[in-house]
């Protein structure tokens, strides 16, 4: 078989149980161990979560079910968990409200539905990415980038809990105006609820700080439901969950017609790009825990898997969960049997605890909703990215904007926006260098970082750091003509090394053509080492090496300093 087409039988081969290879009888008790703990952590952020989107409770139990069973099967890490995730919801929730603002009035909107296709479309986009080999996707909002995102992301989750804190029906969207609106409807919040809220959230704070060995959110949502139960907080005014479908979620396709398709792909396609990077992140951080390596192509597989599962089964789209990851390293779970034994101890709770997970107190959710807002908060990231580098700091910042000031989906075109411009003006610019000898050594060196480096009389020879494009041929060209201006009357040589750039189009070309005619009628030859094989083959096509001349083009800078020595 051709080698190619034994690489694309490979890069097709879908991974069934790739996760479960090996697996050992010994493993199993530390498995049903941390499937339960999972269990037991999940919970919490599955009734909690949905709020954020608008959903109702049980489909995060269904997102913690039908996914985790399907990246058991099509995923490839043994330990990664995935389920609902705040950052997540907060781009659904935004998808939601655009697709709606798409539909013609009168249309009844089932917003559940909508939010099972938006899955379908995630599912379909990472198995689309991972035919395509894109996995490089997960890369593509980088770390400060996201960082920002998610800052600007809990922002809006924390002013979305405003009404569950306080039992006041806020109408205004963005940053300020719902506290405004809050100050003026004072007289209307509802004290039992804000007390048990705040008391809860305060609960979070403490059990975070003294590292409690029970989770928080674990033990709010028993707390909350003992004192529901015992104080009848309902029949006191404040808002419980309600009634919960003690039945399992059936399997169906939801229906796509009357629904705005390009809204529903805008909408899934940001989806896929934040869950799918933040994903990926999470996942190479428990992998480096883990001692194993993560590939961003097969997470694509098991990430479209679970997203698929969710979908059919009236959930809404999942991605890494770095709690649940973190508890299953914590207790010992050593392959996806944890996640198993996690979705039927959720079956079990949907099908005998629904008279319980009634009565949870709305109030609660909303603190624990507050508290994972927060914890996105990580100003310790943002102060490293301001050490490290301030022009990153200033996209981060950018980031953080977009969801406060425009809302969070167009803050994810913010953020896509403020990653193509950091990455335009990294190749906009090259770096460039002059470069010369050290007496008695071989080699050159970088004149600023090696005092003891002079220039070779007579030549000059400058590094070009970053490909020759469209983009920045103007600017390579405009600093070219500046070296040569400000070089010595004697210099007959200025030799271009391009052993960092890795790319030439037939712009650059045109400009360097010009460029070793306009040097030619300053008594200067322009010459080029170090030359890549695709390059090089560019400029043959394009006629500049004939216009420069073979003579002045070497394979290493050594041979063209020795060149130029002996025409001297």
């Amino acid at each position: 078989m051709p080698a190619s087409k034994d690489a694309t039988r490979r890069a097709l081969r879908f991974p069934v149980l790739a996760s479960l290879s090996g697996y050992q009888p010994g493993w199993i008790r530390s498995d049903v161990s941390a499937g339960l703990a999972v269990a037991a952590v999940g919970l919490p952020s599955a009734i909690a979560y949905p709020a954020i989107a608008g959903l109702p409770p049980e489909t995060g139990i269904y997102a913690s079910i039908a996914p985790l069973i399907a990246y058991a099967f099509f995923g490839p890490s043994r330990q990664l968990i995935v389920g609902p995730d705040a950052a997540t919801m907060t781009v659904l929730g935004a998808a939601l409200v655009a697709v709606t603002a798409s539909i013609p009035a009168g249309l009844a909107v089932d917003r559940t539905a909508v939010a099972a296709i938006l899955a379908l479309g995630v599912g379909l986009f990472c198995l689309a990415a991972w035919v395509l080999r894109l996995g490089v996707l997960a890369t593509f909002l980088s770390r400060p980038i996201l960082t920002g995102f998610f800052i600007g992301v809990s922002f809006s989750i924390l002013v979305g809990q405003i009404d569950r804190f306080t039992g006041v029906d806020i109408e205004a969207e963005g940053l300020l105006r719902p506290v405004l609106e809050l100050l003026r409807k004072a007289g209307s919040i509802h004290w039992p609820s804000l007390v048990l809220a705040l008391g809860m959230f305060g609960l979070l704070q403490i059990v975070r700080i003294i590292r409690f060995p029970v989770p928080g959110p674990v033990l709010v949502v028993v707390l909350s439901v003992v004192l529901s139960a015992v104080l009848d907080l309902e029949g006191r005014g404040i808002a419980v969950v309600g009634d919960i479908p003690t039945g399992l979620p059936s399997l169906t396709l939801p229906r796509i017609a009357d629904l705005p398709f390009e809204t529903l792909a805008l909408g899934a396609a940001a989806i896929f790009l934040v869950s799918y990077g933040a994903g990926v992140i999470t996942a190479r951080s428990f992998g480096a825990k883990g001692g194993y390596p993560v590939d961003p192509n097969r997470e694509l597989i098991g990430f479209g898997a679970a997203n698929i599962a969710a979908g059919l089964f009236g959930a809404f789209p999942v991605t890494a969960s770095d709690s649940r990851t973190a508890v299953n390293l914590t207790v010992g779970g050593r392959s996806q049997v944890t996640s198993i034994v996690a979705a039927a101890t959720l079956i079990a709770t949907l099908l005998f605890l629904g008279p319980a997970l009634r009565i949870i107190p709305i109030p609660a959710l909303g603190a624990i909703l507050a508290a994972t807002a927060i914890n996105l908060i990580d100003l310790a990231a943002l102060r490293q990215i301001w050490r490290v580098s301030r022009i990153e700091f200033v996209f981060a910042i950018i980031a953080m904007w977009g969801p406060i000031s425009l809302g969070v989906l167009n803050g994810v075109v913010i953020a896509i926006g403020a990653t193509l411009v950091y990455v335009l003006r990294k190749l906009m610019f090259p770096r460039d260098a002059m470069l010369g000898r050290v007496p008695g050594h071989d080699g050159f060196y970088k004149l600023h970082r090696t005092p003891e480096a002079r220039q070779v009389p007579g030549l000059a020879v400058c590094l070009i750091q970053g490909s020759l494009l469209f983009f920045n041929t103007d600017y390579v060209a405009s600093r070219l003509r500046s070296i040569a201006e400000e070089l010595p009357a004697d210099t007959r040589w200025l030799l271009i090394d391009a052993s960092a750039i890795s790319q030439i189009d037939s712009s650059a070309a045109a400009m360097l053509e010009e460029l070793c005619d306009e040097l030619r009628n300053r008594g200067i030859r322009l010459g080029v080492a170090e030359l890549h094989a695709e390059a090089r083959d560019i400029l043959v096509r394009a006629g500049v090496i004939e216009r420069i001349g073979s003579d002045m083009v070497f394979d290493i800078l050594e041979e063209a300093y020795h060149a130029f020595e002996a025409q001297a």
